[in-house]
């Protein structure tokens, strides 16, 4: 019997997770998590053999979570499970200790696939994500390798913490709630390889992402 946590603060997740894999017998959800402080928790009383793993998290990214169970409990194979399918995400969640990166339109039999082949110890990529990574090692993205992919919400985003405005102001300028605001600096901050809200902008110049 393979035992799973899932982590994911949106409970219609947590919710179709765990009617998913509840048809499945060799799989048993041991625990759901709604943020980074109650994965923690909850593995210290039991560890699973694999956690499916949000990135973005009320309290702490998970890529950041992930290294942290990665040091604490060697044992629990992590599966990243989000909506981020930029690959900058994925080789930063391997890199912590991640074994798998699936996103959230998987299907049931991709999940399992996926969950059965990290319990034995092998890393699994969804389909997509793999032969994106395979195609940019190969050097067939035609795109400027340099430049990052950013979307049109991004893009205001980041003209808008360039001016300086606060998470608020930014959530009322451009009708999105706080939270969405936080995920978009949180994707600007990982494409563009900064570590705060000023190497942001000073990457963004530099890239003529701003003039």
């Amino acid at each position: 019997m393979i035992k799973v946590a899932v982590t994911d603060d949106h409970g219609v997740v947590l919710n179709g997770i765990e009617k998913m894999l509840s048809s499945i017998n060799d799989i048993r959800i041991i625990a759901t998590n709604s943020n980074a402080s109650e994965t923690l928790l909850n593995l210290d009383k039991e560890q699973p053999d694999v956690l499916l793993l949000d990135i973005n998290l009320p309290d702490k990214n998970g890529i950041e979570l992930a290294k942290e169970i990665n040091t604490k409990f060697p044992s629990v194979g992590i599966i990243a499970l989000t909506n981020f399918e930029d690959t900058s995400f994925v080789k930063q969640m391997l890199a912590n200790g991640a074994k798998g990166y699936l996103l959230k339109n998987t299907t049931k039999e991709e999940l399992e696939a996926a969950i059965q082949t990290v319990y034995s110890g092998e890393e699994y990529l969804q389909k997509d994500i793999e032969r994106t990574l395979i195609e940019q090692s190969l050097g067939k993205k035609k795109a400027n390798p340099l430049l990052p992919k950013l979307t049109k919400r991004e893009k205001e985003v980041m003209l808008a913490i360039a001016e300086e405005l606060t998470t608020l102001e930014i959530s009322a300028k451009l009708f999105i709630s706080p939270k969405t605001v936080e995920t978009h600096r949180m994707n600007l901050l990982s494409k563009l390889g900064a570590k705060n809200t000023a190497g942001m902008i000073k990457s963004a110049f530099r890239l003529g992402l701003l003039s």
